[in-house]
């Protein structure tokens, strides 16, 4: 809900597409020093303190940008609004990691990363609805601070569900040794699923940044715009539904490599002026091919990191997120200065296009199948035999 807000919130302030690629780039800066700290932390104790930290932080930063009353402070805020987001997902991964089987990784995943889909499948709607629901010739700035508002009493909300979320901990351990970053960096698969995690939540980003930009340029209305947007996160939800059937039907690697080559040909073709209509159909089917991303990039890291740094290897796959957060709206910011509003779709073209390459280059280790990723194979190796 807050992330289109924003954008709206910045236009009615003065900004233009290279201030709104700022204000957005700010909000992955924060997390890129924060994020390994956190993931140590958590592997050296309980996961649950870091989600009603995110959340206040999250609830503050959206109220904020509602107040704001310049774009430098809107940068602020926005940065504020990023930490909390990681400090709450560091610790709510680490909490799925922590609690699945091998074999349920995929699946709970999956479950997981629905939640943040719902969320961005009702939110935009909300926020369209409000920022385009105030009086005729009112303007952008009071509906978009009402919307970011509202955004923060939402986000405070969740403060309700987060009681006894973890167990109580039990007898103290002794602490396992540190294990360095560049040894985890270097391990086979942490990086491609890295990488791709970043192509992907990139994409994600920079549209849900980018879209109302592209919507004022082409005459969109913001309500239609969070529709859009919506539409999209509810392909997302759609394809996680059937993540497990997939997995089995294609492999992980086939289905992510796949997903990430035409997720990267969609982008692209966001980029053309095309109706209403078929760029509903576009951002639908681009739904659905980034929704594969994020859950299998999660698994692919865990399971090819060491047991006792299973968070850390997170908060590293989360420090690539935001470092595309950072770079990619801050280049979709001077692309569409210089190329017009949607040729930063484009670029994301490319980005998962480069990550399918990657993904289908590079083949990281599953623990329970030996070296190949894929549960396919080795049942078609053992029929061989």
């Amino acid at each position: 809900m807050a992330r289109p807000a924003v954008s709206y919130r910045a236009l009615a302030l003065g900004a233009d597409e290279r201030a709104v690629g700022v204000i957005a780039g700010v909000y992955a800066l924060l997390p890129l020093f924060a994020a390994v700290p956190l993931g140590r932390r958590t592997d050296r104790g309980r996961c649950a303190p870091l989600l009603p930290a995110g959340v206040v932080l999250i609830a503050a930063g959206c109220a904020l940008s509602g107040t704001a009353g310049s774009l430098p402070w809107m940068a602020v805020w926005s940065g504020v609004m990023g930490l909390g987001h990681l400090a709450f997902v560091i610790g709510a991964q680490s909490i799925v990691a922590r609690r699945s089987a091998p074999a349920e990784q995929d699946r709970d995943f999956g479950h997981f990363t629905i939640g943040a889909s719902l969320g961005q499948m009702a939110g935009p709607v909300a926020a369209g609805l409000l920022v385009d629901g105030g009086p005729a010739g009112g303007g952008l700035g009071p509906t978009s601070a009402l919307a970011l508002l509202a955004a923060a009493a939402v986000a405070a909300c969740s403060l309700t569900s987060l009681w006894r979320i973890e167990a109580p901990p039990g007898p103290a351990r002794a602490r396992p040794a540190t294990v360095p970053v560049h040894r985890i960096l270097r391990t086979r698969g942490v990086p491609a699923g890295i990488f791709t995690s970043l192509a992907v939540l990139s994409a994600t980003d920079v549209l849900t940044a980018y879209l109302p930009v592209v919507g004022e340029h082409r005459g969109i209305a913001p309500a239609t715009v969070g529709l859009l947007l919506s539409l999209r996160a509810a392909a997302t939800i759609a394809c996680r539904l059937v993540m497990t059937p997939m997995i089995r039907l294609a492999g992980r690697t086939a289905l992510l490599t796949g997903t990430c080559a035409l997720g990267g040909l969609l982008c692209a073709g966001v980029a053309l002026p095309v109706p209403v209509w078929a760029l509903a159909v576009m951002l639908a089917a681009l739904g659905f091919c980034l929704g594969v991303g994020q859950p299998l990039s999660m698994t692919t890291v865990v399971r090819a990191a060491p047991d006792d740094a299973r968070s850390t290897a997170l908060a590293l796959r989360l420090t690539g997120n935001r470092l595309g957060q950072v770079a990619a709206p801050a280049s979709a910011g001077l692309i569409a200065g210089t190329a017009g509003p949607a040729a930063p779709f484009t670029m994301l073209g490319a980005l998962l296009l480069a990550a399918a390459a990657v993904g289908a280059r590079r083949r990281p280790p599953d623990p329970e199948q030996g070296t190949s990723p894929d549960p396919v194979r080795p049942r078609r190796a053992a029929a061989r035999r």
